[in-house]
């Protein structure tokens, strides 16, 4: 709100604009009368590009809050979860949600750069890569939501043994973020980020339908799960080979050896980490599912004699005369009567 009044007021206008609007274009042109259409601005990376990155953590915040009291505080409410599901719910709910932005606004920039149809064009000319107002805007955006989820687990009142893991997962995606922009690998980024965040977007839809229908089972669940595995398998495979494609084969001479070694040694790092949870994830549950089925016969055994017992009772009874079933039905009913 600051930033915005700051703007309305002509002495503060220069410096509520460095955080609001984006800056360091290197072409471009305002329509005019000779040229309707002008020239499309294209930018670059540059140090003033943090006080955007400041300003739209503040806008992440707010839009945090929103999903917060307007979604997931109703949810919540009516499922009646207890605090790991609430918690669980939380933190998948806002990551559904930004994934999902970072799905379709990525793959629009990457249908609109021609990127999918014209793969050379993630390494042809570097480092000379300016971006379009959309696309630097994009990378603007994810960067400030991840600085905003470390103060979002006070906000949040989240659990202190939860900090550790969800400020880690933080730094390493800012850090992503930040090298990727920095060093001018903002094509290449761009598709693996949105890569990722499909695999992410079907891993904490699955996450929430897990919480939501609580240990009954159905035919969904199963569904989300095989499509889970196919996707996370898929997405890690894919961005193995544009890795490979990118650092080793199409920057070779244009980018200096020790970063493209440094940048695909890293990809292929956190590609096997990723792979590692994953399968460490899957045998832990299959594990845990075989172990339930197990348990379950021993109490089907169990419980199976004594319906045997009552049922071998009652067919003895039935052969009995009529008025030998009449005196064991009084004989049971005198105990029962002897209780109340």
């Amino acid at each position: 709100m600051v930033f915005l009044v700051g703007l309305m007021v002509q002495s503060t206008s220069p410096i509520a604009s460095l955080f609001i609007s984006l800056h360091h274009n290197v072409s471009g042109v305002e329509p005019t009368r000779e040229a309707p259409k002008g020239e499309l601005f294209l930018y670059e990376s540059g140090w003033k590009d943090g006080c955007a990155v400041f300003f739209y953590s503040l806008v992440c915040v707010v839009m945090h809050a929103i999903i917060q009291e307007y979604f997931l505080d109703k949810i919540s409410k009516k499922f009646h979860l207890s605090k790991s599901r609430l918690s669980a719910l939380n933190e998948s709910g806002q990551l559904v949600v930004f994934q999902l932005m970072t799905l379709v606004w990525g793959g629009d920039a990457i249908l609109r750069e021609g990127f999918l149809f014209n793969i050379p064009q993630l390494w042809d000319g570097y480092p000379n890569h300016p971006m379009t107002f959309l696309l630097k805007l994009w990378w603007v955006v994810q960067a400030a939501y991840w600085i905003h989820t470390i103060p979002e687990l006070y906000f949040q009142r989240v659990k202190k043994d939860e900090w550790a893991g969800r400020i880690r997962q933080a730094i390493v995606a800012f850090t992503f973020v930040a090298l990727a922009y920095s060093f001018k690998f903002q094509r290449v980024g761009v598709a693996l980020i949105v890569l990722h965040s499909l695999a992410e977007f079907i891993a904490h839809s699955y996450r929430l339908n897990t919480i939501l229908r609580g240990e009954r089972e159905d035919y969904i669940d199963k569904f989300l799960g095989l499509v889970n595995g196919t996707v996370f398998v898929s997405v890690r495979l894919c961005s193995l080979v544009l890795g490979v494609l990118t650092f080793y084969f199409g920057l070779a001479g244009a980018a200096p050896l020790l970063v493209r070694v440094a940048a695909l040694s890293i990809l292929v790092s956190f590609q096997v980490y990723l792979m590692f949870n994953f399968i460490s994830e899957t045998m832990k549950q299959r594990q845990e599912a075989r172990q339930l089925a197990q348990s379950k016969p021993k109490k089907e055994r169990k419980e199976k004699p004594k319906k045997e017992k009552v049922k071998k009772i009652q067919n003895e009874e039935s052969d009995l005369p009529e008025v030998d079933q009449n005196t064991n039905k009084t004989l049971r009913q005198r105990p029962i009567a002897a209780k109340k």
